[in-house]
Formats: structure tokens, sequence, C-alpha cells
């Protein structure tokens, strides 16, 4: 019987984790320092208002976002106040601050690579095999390099998140710019516009909606990812699930499960509205 010999996938992947940690140690730290700063700073920033005008704030946002629907902007304001009634004010806001500075990578870097994948067959048929590796591949995997890189903290589990949240943003903006009807196009370039205001006037507001649906999905993804984060230290609500479950207390991990699905709904409307029809 023929025996193959065992491909040393395994030990390659280690081999190049490795390289990268030892060459690239100095530009790993100031990322993770910046990254730190970010997460910090913004979650310092919502806490700067008192729960109470903040949830104010959540309540104007939610009725002008959601083009004056006072059903969404008074049930958005309760459960931000039943947050506050549990006593999971300060790790929720810690929770969203990641989440947004997760969603703000994922799309800083998501949607340029969508934009030129859409305009580059070679590229595209590069990035498609890609995000399929980065969708199929068990969250748990993101965290190993990710804790080699970065060290426990919130920053790793930024980084997990990132590369587990942005498929979605590439695959609908691609998507989006491709289905930019050609004669919108063709017309643009019989007036001599060039490919910066090609892009900026006809494909890009064409292409938003399904733009924003990929925002909206990176969103979510970003949210489901908190508590596998809070294995290797990221901090928040995720933290708090985990603990519950380290103690089998169920109604403190119901707590801090419910107070996510908040967050979840109000950035979910929120978005939803804000995409154009």
């Amino acid at each position: 019987m023929l025996t193959l010999r065992r491909l040393p996938i395994g030990d390659a992947v280690e081999f190049v984790v490795g390289w990268i940690d030892g060459n690239f140690g100095p530009f790993l730290d100031l990322t993770s320092k910046q990254l730190d700063f970010l997460v910090s700073g913004l979650k310092d920033a919502l806490l700067f208002l008192p729960p109470e005008l903040f949830i104010l704030g959540i309540f104007l946002l939610s009725y002008f976002a959601g083009k004056r629907n006072i059903k969404l902007a008074a049930g958005t304001a309760f459960g931000f106040f039943l947050i506050d009634n549990m006593g999971l004010w300060e790790l929720s806001i810690e929770t969203l601050a990641l989440v947004l500075s997760s969603t703000l990578l994922a799309l800083i870097i998501g949607i340029p690579v969508g934009i030129l994948s859409a305009k580059n067959t070679v590229l595209y048929h590069i990035v498609k095999p890609s995000l399929d590796l980065m969708q199929t591949m068990p969250s748990f995997v993101y965290l190993i390099p990710a804790l080699i890189f970065f060290g426990l903290g919130n920053v790793p589990g930024i980084i997990a998140t990132v590369v587990f949240a942005m498929p979605p943003v590439i695959r609908l903006t691609s998507l989006g710019i491709r289905q930019v009807p050609k004669e919108l196009t063709e017309v643009a370039d019989a007036f001599g516009s060039t490919g910066w205001q090609k892009l900026s006037k006809v494909e890009l507001p064409v292409a938003l909606p399904t733009i924003m649906a990929g925002v909206n999905q990176c969103i979510m993804l970003s949210l489901s990812m908190v508590v596998i984060a809070a294995m290797i230290g990221a901090r928040g609500l995720g933290y708090q699930v985990l603990f519950g479950i380290q103690r089998v207390d169920i109604g403190m991990g119901f707590e801090a499960g419910l107070a996510i699905v908040i967050i979840a709904v109000f950035l979910d409307r929120i978005t939803q509205n804000l995409s154009p029809k």
C-alpha cells in the first residue's frame, strides 16, 4: 500500500508566524500601542457623558436616523436604560468601543480592497479564495497568531475580529461596484470623467446600498466575536459572559447576553435606516 508522506502544513504556518514575530516585532508593538490608544480613546469619549445624557443622545440618533420612528427611538432608549439598570454600563461602552474600532478598521481595509478587486480581475481571483478561507476558518484559529503577535488584551481581540468581520465588506463592495450598469459608466466616460470622478460620482453612489449591507454584516459579525475575544483578555460584555460560564452563573451570563443583543439591535437598525433604498 502506497503511503504518502505527511505534508508539513502546520509546521510551515508556525514557521511563518514565528518569522513575522521575530522580524516585525517593533512594528507589531507600535501597531498594538496605536490600536490600544484608539480603543481607550473611544471608550473614554463614550464614557465622558453620564448615562442619562448618553441615552438621550441615543434616543435622538435613533429618532432622526430612523426617519422619525418614535417606536424605534423609545425602544432603543429603553434598552440602554435597562443596560444601565443592570449595572453593565461601563462594560457595554467598552464592548461598543471594541466593536466600533474593529468595524472602522475593517471598513478602512475592506472597502478599498473591494473596489480594487471589482476593477482588477487578477486581484479578484486572488482575493476570492482568501475570503473563502477567512469566512470558513473557525474563529478560534484567528486568536492563536493574534495572541502571539500582540499578547493578552483588547488588541488581539480587535485583530481577530477584523479578520473575521472583514470578508462581507470586501465581497459586497466588489459586488456593488461590478453591478453598476455599464450604460452609466459609458456616459461618464463620454463626458470625459476621470477615474476618480467616475468612482465617486457614479459607481459609489449606485453601489452604496450594497456596500451598506456589507457594513451591517460587518458590525453584526464584530459583535458575535466579543465573547470569543474575551478568551484572550478582551474586556467588555464578552468577559462578563465568559465569567458567568466559568462560575455557572446563569443570571450573570443572561444579563450580559441581553446587553449584547440590545447593542446589536441598535446598531443593526441604525445601519439599515442609513442605507439608501
